[in-house]
């Protein structure tokens, strides 16, 4: 018995290093983010963390500039809930609508992952500013006309703040 070699001796645990080529052997450190996603990617599909954050990453491509103005995914549940923030006053057509964005997003995930939407009425997470309109510059006969128009102003806040209002007006692109 006292013969026996070291690998008999082991609690049966594999020898890891047997299992890597000699060639693919390194000493040193190694980066870590290989290795971790290889453990968490299971994990991850398995909550269905993957399908959200895709989901999330091109939810506009998804379900369209209109419906991604107005809503946002949250979490993925059991049995392929999606939940989705909306907007109070879109709320009532996102549920008239639920099937056609749920097969809208099937289709750019290539398979049925979501069976049902879950509404949450609310502020959106990212809601985006408004977009301030595009000006012109005014041409110099616009500039004069203006000018005009406020020449009898005397108060000069007033006058500035008309006169803004006024390169909003005529500077904005039909």
């Amino acid at each position: 018995m006292g013969g026996t070699n070291r690998r008999q001796k082991s609690s049966g645990a594999p020898n890891l290093r047997a299992s890597v080529p000699e060639s693919e052997r390194r000493q040193g450190f190694r980066a870590v983010g290989v290795a971790t996603s290889k453990l968490a990617a299971p994990i991850i599909a398995r909550q269905g963390g993957g399908i959200l954050t895709r989901l999330k990453a091109q939810w506009g491509a998804v379900v369209g500039p209109d419906w991604a103005a107005v809503t946002w995914p949250t979490a993925l549940g059991r049995g392929g809930v999606l939940k989705l923030r909306a907007a109070s006053g879109a709320a009532l057509e996102i549920q008239h609508r639920a099937p056609l964005l749920i097969e809208r997003i099937n289709l750019f995930l290539g398979r049925p992952a979501i069976t049902r939407l879950a509404l949450v009425q609310g502020p959106l997470p990212l809601a985006l500013p408004p977009m301030r309109p595009l000006l012109r510059p005014l041409a110099p006969g616009e500039i004069k006309a203006l000018d005009k128009r406020l020449f009898d102003v005397t108060e000069p806040e007033l006058r500035d703040a008309l006169a803004r209002l006024g390169k909003a007006v005529i500077g904005r692109e039909p």
